[in-house]
């Protein structure tokens, strides 16, 4: 008789970044997954990520396996490479398998991992929800995300919503304030964008109701690139 397969534990750790979205690492058995696999390497995923539905956030898992990027140098997997595995559904499980590291393909790499589907699942939800670790730009390009979705705006222009996010910034730059960036694409293939400083001493809700009308108010074809 074969012996039971080990369940692993799993979770998921935000790494606040100095310049952008937090990191989302995924932490097995109680350590972090990618450094042990790839040292110095970044995590594909940002908790931006985990703004859409359940069934599209990363690490989710059906019954149908898909091979996903864990992590990468700061640059396309396919110049500088990164790690990768396969995640599917089996029953009460999710398993880890077919594991590949173009980075280095000389590093070990762990056999197949079997995690308990439901709390799996859980963790996922819980990391979804979790913004302890956001800054004042962050909760506003949340909250603007939903704002905006939730205003019918794209279906009125004909504008498919491509992003709203924190835009790169140096904290110690003096020069201007973090900024949130609105992104579309407008009917026929262009492209625009609103640039919307977050001022640092104004609540983040009223900075949002105001975004959402500026972007309401305006004529996304003006904002074109």
């Amino acid at each position: 008789m074969a012996p039971p397969v080990r369940l692993s534990t799993f979770a998921l750790r935000q790494v606040p970044a100095p310049d952008y979205w937090a990191e989302v690492r995924p932490w097995v058995d109680g350590g972090d997954l990618l450094a042990g696999l790839h040292p110095g390497g970044l995590s594909s995923f940002s908790h931006r990520d985990f703004l859409g539905p359940a069934r599209n956030r990363p690490f989710a898992a059906t019954g149908r396996p898909r091979r996903i990027e864990l992590s990468n140098n700061d640059c396309v997997p396919a110049c500088c490479g990164g790690v990768f595995v396969t995640v599917r559904r089996q029953d009460d499980r999710v398993v880890w398998s077919s594991w590949e590291n173009t980075h280095d393909s000389r590093a070990p790499l762990p056999g197949a991992l079997h995690f308990d589907a439901a709390r799996y699942d859980g963790e996922l939800a819980r990391a979804a929800a979790d913004h302890t670790w956001e800054r004042p730009v962050d909760t506003t390009a949340r909250l603007l995300l939903r704002a905006i979705e939730d205003s019918g705006w794209s279906e009125r222009w004909g504008c498919v919503l491509e992003g709203v996010a924190p835009v790169q910034y140096d904290p110690l730059d003096s020069a201007g304030p973090p900024t949130v960036e609105v992104d579309f694409r407008l009917p026929g293939g262009g492209r625009g964008s609103y640039e919307l400083p977050v001022a640092p001493h104004i609540p983040v809700e009223e900075q949002v109701r105001a975004f959402t009308e500026r972007v309401m108010a305006g004529d996304p074809h003006e904002a074109a690139c």
